[in-house]
């Protein structure tokens, strides 16, 4: 009877020694689908974006330059930031292709708080006579 006894307490130690190793899997296979995966297909989505940037789009860099892209090399995009003014930056670099409306170059940025406020108007630390020899 006692040898019964034994074999019944060493079955049920065993499967209770799967039991950290099947939460594991899970939570990695939870993590995998949570984390992991929505990664890898925006990465694979902005390689994509990259290799298609073409003359003439509007597009952001991860430096946060709005800029038209001007021509388009092996690795490399010639970016005009203002005119006349070009950047060449790693086609890598390249963050997002803006929609035409999503962007303005000219002019100030609008005040999110609605306040209209003259732009011209000189800071506190501003001296007007460091421009007398401009």
């Amino acid at each position: 009877m006692g040898h019964h006894m034994f074999l019944a307490a060493t079955t049920k130690s065993s499967s209770t020694s799967l039991l950290p190793i099947l939460i594991i899997v899970v939570l990695f296979g939870v993590l995998y689908m949570t984390m992991i995966r929505p990664q890898r297909n925006r990465q694979r989505q902005a390689q994509q974006m990259q290799r298609t940037v073409t003359p003439g789009a509007r597009i952001r860099t991860t430096a946060g330059i709005y800029g038209t892209v001007k021509s388009v090399e092996d690795g490399d995009v010639v970016i005009e930031v203002a005119p006349g003014v070009n950047i060449r930056m790693l086609r890598r670099a390249v963050m997002d292709v803006v929609q035409d409306g999503g962007f303005n170059g000219a002019g100030p940025a609008q005040d999110p708080s609605g306040d209209e406020k003259d732009s011209r108007e000189p800071s506190d630390d501003w001296n007007p006579q460091d421009q007398k020899n401009v």
